[in-house]
């Protein structure tokens, strides 16, 4: 199907679409209880007495807890060994305690007072009275400052360590919201490609995919809504600016959303009429580098091997080398969860093992300055077997949606 011909509008497609959620049922306490006692027998085996969670995408995982960052310090200790402890300012109180569903201490601070002497007071109340805090990878420098101030007991490391060992081997309850979130964004792909037309523009297509993930079901708007168009194609984050859809130009949408946190993270790309040679050339030779990386992604294999597999590809064929452009300017995926990029990375000198639960991206964009890029971005999880694919990789450059197959 070329697409472009046979055209819907805005309003007939948005009318098909209805919630997809599927039976994926959100997180439970009882999950995130076994992650916080995962998290604590990591804690002990490498000797950290206790953990801050600051307000991040691991506080979330651990205590299902979303709150916004401000200048107010809010967050969660959690020692090695017993419960964990909530911090929130005082008048935040009543409003945390109707939040939370896991433990049901919290410490509060007045607004004249320090809240990062609080938390090594809780330390110390918690029988940790020296040794080793990690930090919360997200924890901004403010307050990691004003920790290391307050107390000179605690020689305070990196968490990463910990919320990443747990964070990166998704459960299978993890899998399936996931499963619905980019289900739902596939599905919204395919539904604004037949609304393109011949002098929409880019800002159009970004509010038609914010109406579509709402009515599929997902978690409120896009988390992200990246649309390119033509020469702009070719800048993998996009341009600060508007285009008009012209024939011939080469279409990329990325775009994601979230079921209970958790993302989806698609790109499609495609040409609006009829593909060049040149454009047809370049897509089918991202799609065997999509392919390639694949392949490579088994149990047991290395993430940098993942990323050499597509890249090796790419450069057979006179791109690169390396980050070079016309080539491949960045890694070839990421890890995807509650965060839309997570540890570990398909990207050279990360050698990682590749285990059962890992999820990634495989997007080994190819750039071309001044004419287009193009991205094919779909997500695998390793299964004890191998890779699956949540989404069907787009099927050829022709009809990229496989409506003809």
């Amino acid at each position: 199907m070329t697409i472009g011909v046979g055209g819907s509008s805005a309003e007939a497609e948005l009318a098909l679409l209805s919630p997809m959620r599927g039976a994926a049922p959100p997180i439970g306490d009882a999950e995130r209880a076994a992650r916080i006692e995962r998290a604590q027998a990591l804690m002990r085996e490498a000797g950290i007495d206790a953990l801050w969670l600051d307000v991040s995408a691991s506080l979330t995982y651990f205590t299902g807890l979303r709150l916004r960052r401000s200048e107010r310090l809010h967050g969660a200790v959690l020692p090695a060994r017993g419960e964990l402890a909530y911090l929130c300012p005082a008048f935040e109180e009543e409003k945390l305690r109707t939040m939370i569903t896991l433990g049901d201490r919290v410490v509060t601070w007045e607004e004249h007072e320090d809240p990062t002497a609080l938390v090594t007071d809780t330390l110390r109340a918690m029988g940790v009275e020296r040794g080793t805090v990690a930090l919360d990878e997200a924890t901004q420098f403010a307050a990691f400052d004003g920790l290391r101030r307050a107390s000179n007991s605690y020689d305070w490391v990196n968490g990463a360590a910990i919320t990443g060992a747990c964070r990166s081997r998704k459960s299978a309850a993890e899998i399936a919201l996931m499963q619905s979130a980019k289900d739902i964004t596939l599905r919204a792909h395919k539904a604004v490609a037949r609304i393109l037309r011949e002098g929409i523009t880019t800002t159009e297509v970004q509010a038609f995919l914010v109406e579509a993930h709402k009515r599929l079901g997902a978690e409120g708007a896009p988390a992200f809504n990246i649309v390119l168009f033509g020469e702009a194609t070719a800048y993998p984050h996009g341009v600060p600016y508007p285009q008009v859809l012209r024939d011939g130009d080469m279409v990329l949408i990325d775009v994601g959303a979230p079921v209970d946190g958790y993302l989806s993270d698609i790109t499609r790309s495609y040409v609006f009429g009829e593909p060049g040679a040149r454009q047809r050339q370049v897509w089918n030779l991202e799609k065997e580098a999509q392919a390639a990386a694949f392949a490579a992604a088994r149990i047991g294999a290395r993430c940098e091997d993942v990323d050499a597999a597509a890249r090796r590809v790419i450069e057979a064929a006179g791109f690169g080398p390396g980050y070079a452009v016309p080539g491949l300017p960045h890694r070839t995926g990421h890890g995807i969860g509650l965060e839309v990029h997570e540890v570990p990375y398909l990207v050279k000198g990360d050698r990682t093992v590749l285990a059962p639960g890992m999820t990634f991206s495989n997007e080994p964009m190819i750039c071309i300055y001044g004419e287009f890029g193009v991205r094919l971005e779909d997500h695998f999880h390793m299964a004890a077997d191998g890779p699956r694919w949540f989404t069907r990789p787009a099927h050829s450059v022709d009809d990229p949606f496989g409506y003809e197959a």
